[in-house]
């Protein structure tokens, strides 16, 4: 990829992490099927991308062959009507490695890059891994920072010292600072297109350049996030807030260890796809079932009639 093809990627909008569908078997088997028309129905209510075996997409508990048969589903389902950008959260860089290019033969159009899994690296090292998948690639390249789950921090120092790579063309950011934003286009301009990516800071990071979400929420109430964001971009404000607001209990279940269990439950109470996980994520049980629910059952019973026009249209 070259500086002219950088330029032509034009990642914008809302861009659910797909949930992985589980047949209830012993095995807990991934339903490629379901998977499929969960991936359908938010196309056909206005998502503006996809992101597969993300974080929400439970990426680092299917096997390789499961992770391309879901990709290889989405970009099926997709056809080419909005993006479609696969996880790559490895354990090594040569693993990682392998994952972007298989992505690249089936069809994706861009990969969401973690720093390697399970092993704390320092600063140089993970610059390391990134820049090595990202060299290995022409797919467009999205940094994945969530140091609150992954213990592994990529600060803007380190985003900088990326800049050179071309592939390396978008930042998700999900610190929660907001401040990292400023600091990055301070450094690099407009280098990288910014995305936000915790629930809970979407209006703060838009207001400080954010053009793009990775939104788990959104899994389950799609074509409000896509209002929200868009309200945000436009700088609707007075007509964004009371939607932030009805949100913002469900979007604060983004920020949790346990967020796939919460965000599939609400899929589920919405007809949306199963509550499934696979082990070690288990069901939520006790005081945290039941907080969950009450912030569900309440945003359901609460959900808005109608929603400002933002010309939304389906991409079905």
């Amino acid at each position: 990829m070259n500086k002219s093809q950088r330029s032509s990627v034009t990642w914008r909008g809302v861009f659910p992490a797909v949930t992985v569908q589980y047949r209830d078997d012993t095995e807990m088997s991934v339903d490629v099927e379901a998977t499929g028309k969960v991936i359908s129905n938010l196309i056909r209510d206005g998502v503006s991308g996809l992101i597969i075996n993300g974080t929400v997409g439970e990426n680092t508990s299917l096997t390789r062959t499961e992770k391309m048969e879901v990709l290889e589903a989405a970009v099926a389902v997709a056809k080419g009507k909005v993006p479609v950008l696969c996880g790559v959260a490895e354990y090594t860089t040569a693993f990682a490695i392998e994952t972007a290019r298989e992505a690249a033969r089936l069809g994706a159009d861009g990969a969401m890059v973690m720093p390697g899994m399970v092993y704390s690296a320092k600063p140089h090292e993970t610059v390391h891994h990134l820049r090595r998948v990202a060299s290995s690639t022409d797919l467009p390249i999205m940094i994945y920072n969530n140091p609150l789950v992954y213990k592994t921090d990529v600060t803007p120092e380190m985003l900088v010292a990326l800049a050179d790579i071309e592939t390396v063309v978008c930042f998700k950011e999900s610190s929660g600072d907001t401040r990292r934003f400023v600091d990055l286009a301070n450094a690099v301009g407009d280098r990288f297109i910014l995305f936000a990516g915790l629930d809970d800071v979407l209006m703060e990071s838009v207001l400080v350049g954010a053009v793009g979400w990775v939104s788990g929420m959104s899994n389950a109430f799609p074509t409000e996030g896509e209002t929200l964001f868009r309200l945000c971009r436009a700088g609707r404000y007075e007509e964004a807030m009371p939607l932030y607001r009805w949100f913002m209990p469900l979007l604060h279940l983004d920020a949790r260890s346990d967020l796939v269990q919460c965000i599939k439950l609400c899929e589920y109470k919405l007809g949306r796809g199963t509550y499934l996980t696979r082990a070690p994520r288990l069901p939520l049980q006790g005081a945290d079932k039941e907080l969950v629910d009450r912030i569900i059952d309440k945003a359901i019973k609460d959900r808005p009639s109608s929603l400002p026009e933002v010309g939304l249209l389906s991409a079905a």
